[in-house]
């Protein structure tokens, strides 16, 4: 427990609206929700990324102090019940909402850096005994790579539901595929490689929070 105390916790969603209310949904997102979650206390940054491989869309992430931030009673004021008329609204215009929420098992600390590209890997439902396995295959695969600029693995545990997930910054596009034969019986769980690029914010946080 001493040891999880001391890793930062995060929060990430990914959605896609109806293209009805995309312009809609962006705008919410940079005047609205964004700024509201990041004047949370224990919310450190608050990032918006656009899929260019991959779905849904649009993928919201928030570095945290730590993952109890979610039970304050900042955070719960702001969430669920506590929900703007405008986030209820665009609630029910988005599709492929995923949530997933925990600590950063590596390397623990490390906050979300400055780069051009990210790769994500979910390991849908993969049990704790291969977090090993899949944070060696993520670093056997990306960490000596050259367009590589910070590696990061996740585990979330919203809902009851265990997800591992890689997270990859990067420079540049990888110019060599992935090996998923690294991941060893892990693989099997590899349900998602999504290739993201920093949205930048237009709301009042822009050039804070688009890039740190």
């Amino acid at each position: 427990m001493a040891e999880n105390a001391k890793r930062k916790g995060f929060l990430m969603v990914s959605m896609e609206p109806t293209p009805a209310y995309e312009e809609e949904f962006n705008d919410w997102y940079d005047m609205e929700h964004i700024p509201e979650r990041t004047r949370i206390p224990g919310f450190e940054s608050g990032r918006r990324f656009v899929c260019l491989s991959g779905w849904p869309r649009y993928l919201s992430y928030y570095d945290l102090s730590e993952i109890g931030v979610l039970e304050s009673e900042a955070y719960k004021k702001a969430s669920w019940n506590g929900f703007s008329a405008w986030t209820k609204r665009m609630l029910t215009k988005v599709r492929g909402q995923y949530r997933a929420s925990g600590t950063q098992i590596y390397p623990g600390n490390a906050l979300t850096g400055n780069f051009t590209r990210l790769t994500l890997l979910r390991f849908r439902g993969a049990p704790d005994t291969l977090a090993d396995r899949i944070t060696q295959g993520v670093l056997d695969n990306f960490d000596k790579r050259t367009e590589t600029k910070q590696i990061r693995i996740l585990r979330s545990d919203y809902n009851n539901q265990i997800d591992y997930i890689g997270w990859i910054e990067a420079s540049a596009p990888f110019t060599a595929t992935m090996d998923v034969k690294l991941f060893g019986e892990a693989a099997k769980y590899l349900d998602i490689v999504n290739e993201y690029t920093p949205y930048w914010t237009r709301g009042p946080l822009a050039g804070v929070f688009g890039e740190k």
